[in-house]
């Protein structure tokens, strides 16, 4: 069973830029306007630079992998379009929970492409640290499917509880948007965050990026019914959107973040993208999907879509030419730095296992020095 370029678009569905890059809103689109029209020419250029440059250090990473500087690597190919729209509408006191595939809003919230290296690598816990304010109220990277919408959830009902959000003041009132995908829909965690938010009326927004695949499994076969409907089940408004459409995306989000903020409650956002990858460097799509399949959502590939109707404003040259310098240098510069990294250092793996000192973790520490130690006693 297969996905096709038509079945996942439901009824419904706000698009605001077809596949060739043309401005031809759907209906359901119309509502949505007002924040595109507020939109400059730096912002879309804006859009274009993060897709273009979070695609070349993608693909950096996934070479970096085939050479054995990772251990493993999820590309994010495809799905450009959906993260940037969606984390350049939060605003900067929103808190962003990624699941472990959002290399552009991580980036975009601040956090350096190199710290989710590290964790690829082995080297980290985590990769950085969430309160730090140069990674922009950004939670790490999440392994454990599912379960960053229970965390996003708790922190939402937290904000209720403390006062920070539905005071009408959208430049202080705050908000979490938590991502996930197809396949983590699946998982109790995701329902049960949901079922909490609605009770409490979080400020959040469950921004699901459905790509087709929950690695071989295709999404007709995960649900017989669009996965925004699940939203609506839990009584929170949710709405379909063209995840390959960068401004459709954005302005989606935006509005959802905005009336959840202001303590209207959760929203739900299912946007409708493609792995053109691999699940992760471990996996071979090749065993389970067509070509025809992926040729057919390579006509719908977000970054050239934004590309022609940059192109139709009147973009320049020296733009696209600067931005693809860009690009270039930031994969240069994840390639070196990779490389500079090194090995796990002794400590490291006993860092931040426990927020707090633990003597059971002492006490591995110290078994493990005196360990090694005896290997230096033998030589000698």
């Amino acid at each position: 069973m297969t996905t096709s370029e038509n079945s996942v678009d439901p009824a419904g569905l706000v698009r605001v830029l077809d596949a060739d890059g043309a401005f031809a809103p759907t209906a359901s689109a119309e509502p949505y306007l007002d924040l595109i029209d507020a939109l400059t020419d730096s912002d879309l250029e804006q859009f274009y630079r993060d897709m273009v440059v979070i695609r070349a250090f993608d693909q950096q990473a996934t070479n970096l992998q085939r050479q054995g500087q990772l251990a493993l690597w999820p590309p994010s190919n495809g799905q450009e379009a959906a993260q940037v729209g969606s984390a350049r509408a939060a605003r900067p006191q929103d808190h962003i929970f990624p699941s472990y595939r959002e290399h552009a809003v991580t980036r975009i919230r601040g956090v350096d492409p190199i710290d989710i290296i590290r964790v690829m690598r082995g080297l980290s816990h985590g990769g950085w640290d969430p309160t730090d304010p140069a990674n922009g109220n950004t939670h790490i990277y999440t392994l454990v499917l599912g379960s960053q919408t229970l965390h996003a959830t708790g922190l939402g009902m937290g904000l209720v509880f403390d006062g920070r959000c539905g005071a009408g003041d959208p430049e202080r009132d705050e908000a979490v948007i938590v991502y996930y995908g197809d396949g983590a829909s699946s998982q109790g965690d995701v329902h049960e965050a949901m079922v909490f938010a609605a009770s409490y009326r979080t400020p959040e927004v469950f921004f699901l990026q459905n790509n087709q695949w929950a690695i071989s499994v295709p999404v007709s076969t995960q649900s017989r019914s669009p996965l925004y409907k699940r939203g609506e089940g839990y009584g929170m408004p949710s709405i379909p959107v063209d995840g390959n459409d960068v401004l459709a995306s954005y302005a989606v989000t935006r509005r959802a973040l905005d009336e959840a903020r202001s303590g209207e409650g959760p929203r739900a956002i299912e946007a409708m993208t493609y792995r053109m990858g691999a699940h992760t460097t471990s996996d071979d799509p090749t065993k389970y999907r067509t070509s025809d399949e992926e040729a057919g959502w390579a006509r719908r590939d977000p970054i050239a879509r934004l590309h022609a109707y940059l192109l139709g404003r009147g973009a320049s040259e020296a733009f696209f030419a600067d931005v693809q310098a860009e690009a270039a240098a930031v994969a240069d510069d994840a390639r070196v730095r990779t490389t500079q990294l090194g090995g796990l250092e002794r400590d490291a793996m006993f860092a931040h296992v426990y927020s707090d000192p633990h003597p059971l973790i002492d006490e591995q520490r110290a078994w493990l020095a005196a360990y090694e130690a005896s290997f230096e006693e033998g030589a000698s």
